[in-house]
Formats: structure tokens, C-alpha cells, sequence
């Protein structure tokens, strides 16, 4: 791996903040990325941009911003491509702030983000912080207009304060289906050398959220847009594959039996969100198979074994869990794709 600083004075003191930002050909939206973050950046954070061997030229990108840019960005490079977990974890290996903040590289960050995450944890010094942000579509339609976009939650909304519940965290995240890592900053002590993403898989952060949870000692949410999502196309999914499609079916696995061993007394109505938002995994799973030749799609019933063994219900209790709080319509969907 190569490394490198496009500033001499980079300062060798800890910084209270690592804003990480894994490229992989990204070039028509990175300066926006890179500009978003180092207009309002300062000495004491730190940024560092890993480029995992881009074909494009996003790393000529980085490097011209790096020479004008008003605050040092360390730059990295993995010397053949390695997914973005193994970038993400390159970059968690290299951090030395005492709190991460991971930014992929075709989004940015709201204006005055930084400094409202430096005032939020001066009042409350969490294990995690939980923000919100708004969706940018190269072209708006009515239905984003109506949906909102620009300020989507990510946690139940609550008065801005320290909280403790380790149960309403994990009944949190899963009732707004909002697992993505950027939008979660975190104590860089919370990630010993036994969380990392996993290597060679999709929808790690959905793997990797709810155990980083599981460390936390106390959390707060800002219900503030901090990022600016970009929703575009050429996602990970927008072309599944069956290894995709795999990796999508096994996500939700062990992070019950984590979550029960940690805290055995979890309430009906977190085990519920959780089973509800493995059942949406599953019925995409179903649908995205669908959309494969027979040849390569995966076994049905397979996708079924995983399912139950994540949320540990057999098929009755699910439908009777969607019953009894009048949830028809989800309950028919879920039927429907079984």
C-alpha cells in the first residue's frame, strides 16, 4: 500500500476527528465529495482519502485537489482493487482520531457539519452519533418532491440528549432501516481489531452496523442532514448478480444471537423491527433472484433457512406478529414473496 501527504504541515497531534473517505471511480462527483468536506475542515481533524485502484481518473483528481487544498488530506492506494470493505478497513487501520466518520466518495457533507458534530459532542461526549441526511437526484421528480428528501431520519425522532437504552438503539436502527456507516460516527475505540468490515461481500454495512451498536455505551441523535446522499446510478445492486444476491440473503446473520447473548431481556417490539426489516431483505432477495435466469438463480428454500435462522420465528409467529399491530398489508407482501 502506498501512502502519502499533500501537505508538510500535516500536524502529528491526535485529532478529535478522522474523516475517511474510500474512492473507486468516482471522478465525476469526487471534487464535490473533496470540496464539501476541506471548505470546512480544520487543523485538528484529520482526512484521509484511500484510492482502491480506480480505472478512471479519480485519483489524478485527488491528487490536484490535494495540491491546492486548504487543509492536508493523506492520501492512500491499495495497489490492486479490493472492494470497499478492505478500503474501509485500510483506512480504520491508518485513523488516529479519537472519533470516525466514514464519507463515501460520491457524497458530501452539509455545509457546517463538522462544526455542528465538534458542538453536539462537546455537550454530549457519546460512544455514537446518529445523523440524518438529505437525498440529491441528478434529476428530481415529483415523487422525490413528495417523498421529502431533503431531511431523512435515520432514528426515531427524540429531543437532541444522551441516551443510554442499548435495546431502543437496536429497536432504532431497525425500525428506520437506516444502517449505512455514514451516518453513524463512532469512537475510534469502539473498533478493536475484531470489527472490521467483511472482505469480498455486499451490504456489509448492514453486517457491520448493529455490531458496532452492540459497543455502544451511550448515543445521541442529531436530527440534522449532515450528509448529502447521491443517488445515482451504477449502485452496488443496480446490476445483481447471484454472488450479490447471496450476500444480501446472509446479511442479517448472527446479529440476533449477538444482540440476545449481550442483552437476553430484548423487548417483542425490538425483536420485531428486526424481523420486519428481515423480512423487507428477504422479499428484495426474492425479487431480485427473479430478475436472474432460472439458471442462475438461488434455492428458494435456502433463502427461506436464512431467513428464519436470522430472526429466529418460524412463519406463523411472523404473520401472527404482523396481525396483532394490523399490519395487512405488510403481512400480504410478505406472503406474496415467501
Amino acid at each position: 500500500m502506498n501512502a502519502g501527504l499533500c501537505s508538510t504541515n500535516y500536524s502529528s497531534r491526535s485529532p478529535w476527528l478522522s474523516i475517511l473517505i474510500p474512492i473507486y471511480n468516482v471522478a465525476p462527483y469526487l471534487h464535490d465529495c473533496l470540496h464539501s468536506i476541506a471548505s470546512q475542515a480544520s487543523a485538528t481533524i484529520e482526512i484521509i482519502a484511500l484510492d482502491d485502484c480506480s480505472t478512471d481518473n479519480s485519483l489524478e483528481i485527488l491528487r490536484t485537489f490535494c495540491a491546492s487544498s486548504p487543509v492536508p488530506i493523506q492520501i492512500l492506494q491499495h495497489p490492486h482493487n479490493r472492494g470497499l470493505s478492505a478500503a474501509r478497513n485500510t483506512l480504520l487501520d491508518n485513523a488516529r482520531g479519537e472519533y470516525i466518520w466514514f464519507i463515501d466518495s460520491d457524497d458530501m457533507l452539509a455545509l457546517e457539519a463538522i462544526q455542528s458534530l465538534q458542538t453536539l459532542i462537546h455537550t454530549y461526549p457519546a460512544d455514537l452519533i446518529l445523523c440524518d441526511y438529505s437525498v440529491l437526484h441528478s434529476a428530481e421528480r415529483l415523487k422525490h418532491r413528495l417523498r421529502d428528501e431533503s431531511h431523512i431520519h435515520t432514528f426515531p425522532k427524540s429531543d437532541t440528549t444522551l441516551m443510554t437504552d442499548s435495546i431502543k438503539l437496536f429497536e432504532g436502527i431497525f425500525q428506520k432501516r437506516k444502517l449505512h456507516i455514514w451516518s453513524k460516527i463512532s469512537r475510534r475505540s469502539l473498533w478493536s481489531t475484531d470489527l472490521r468490515f467483511p472482505e469480498g461481500r455486499v451490504m456489509e454495512d448492514i453486517v457491520v452496523t448493529p455490531r458496532l451498536c452492540l459497543r455502544v455505551k451511550n448515543y445521541v441523535h442529531a436530527s440534522e442532514p449532515w450528509v448529502i446522499y447521491r443517488q445515482r446510478p451504477g449502485s452496488i445492486l443496480s446490476t445483481p448478480s447471484q454472488k450479490k444476491i447471496d450476500d444480501m440473503a446472509i446479511a442479517c446473520s448472527g446479529i440476533l444471537d449477538l444482540w440476545l447473548k449481550e442483552h437476553p431481556q430484548l423487548t417483542e417490539d425490538a425483536r420485531f423491527r428486526f424481523a420486519h426489516f428481515c423480512v423487507r431483505t428477504h422479499i428484495f432477495v426474492r425479487r431480485e433472484s427473479r430478475e436472474l435466469a432460472p439458471a442462475q438463480r438461488g434455492d428458494i428454500n435456502t433463502y427461506r433457512q436464512h431467513f428464519h435462522t436470522h430472526v429466529q420465528w418460524n412463519k406463523a409467529r411472523v404473520c401472527w406478529e404482523y396481525i396483532r399491530r394490523g399490519w395487512l398489508w405488510k403481512l400480504r407482501r410478505f406472503l406474496m414473496d415467501y
